[in-house]
């Protein structure tokens, strides 16, 4: 499947917002996790749109698929874990609409955030994911993302990928 990742707009933020709310109720259906005790909300995408390139997936007027790129690191990633770079970008807040999943819309995500990443400039896509049945791992692992590490974050297990670029 070739997808090209487009930057969301402003009007994309309700839709993106009730994307990630449903992903986050199906996965906790899925895995007996908790519910999330509210919403994502349409004020936190636009927050987002200000510091981060929000990549979006769509088919039609559909959003099948959202991304976030970052240059700026994360607070909660330790670079010392990864390969030393100068232009790392950083991979957050990925999903797939759950009628688009095991379709290959994630994977063609990832191959064209690697292109948009590369434009930014950037020379490793850097990015964690929970080390638990629920987490995407195994996902990015097979995308071609290298485990750089295991590790706990305040008691949070996770696993730590990298793609150089």
């Amino acid at each position: 499947m070739k997808i090209r990742l487009t930057l969301a707009k402003t009007a994309d933020a309700p839709a993106i917002a009730r994307l990630r709310t449903e992903v986050a109720k199906r996965l906790a259906e899925d895995f007996g996790l908790p519910p999330r005790k509210s919403a994502v909300s349409e004020k936190s995408v636009l927050y987002e749109m200000r510091y981060s390139l929000v990549c979006i997936a769509r088919k039609g007027s559909i959003i099948m698929g959202v991304l976030q790129l970052l240059t700026k690191k994360p607070w909660a990633i330790d670079k010392s874990y990864f390969t030393k770079c100068a232009r790392p970008i950083y991979l957050v807040g990925m999903a797939v609409d759950p009628k688009f999943q095991r379709r290959g819309v994630g994977r063609a995500m990832l191959a064209d955030a690697a292109r948009l990443a590369r434009s930014c400039p950037g020379d490793a896509i850097r990015l964690d994911a929970y080390d638990a049945p629920h987490g995407a791992g195994e996902f990015y692992a097979k995308c071609g993302y290298k485990e750089v590490k295991r590790a706990a974050y305040k008691g949070t297990p996770l696993i730590y990928y990298e793609l150089k670029l």
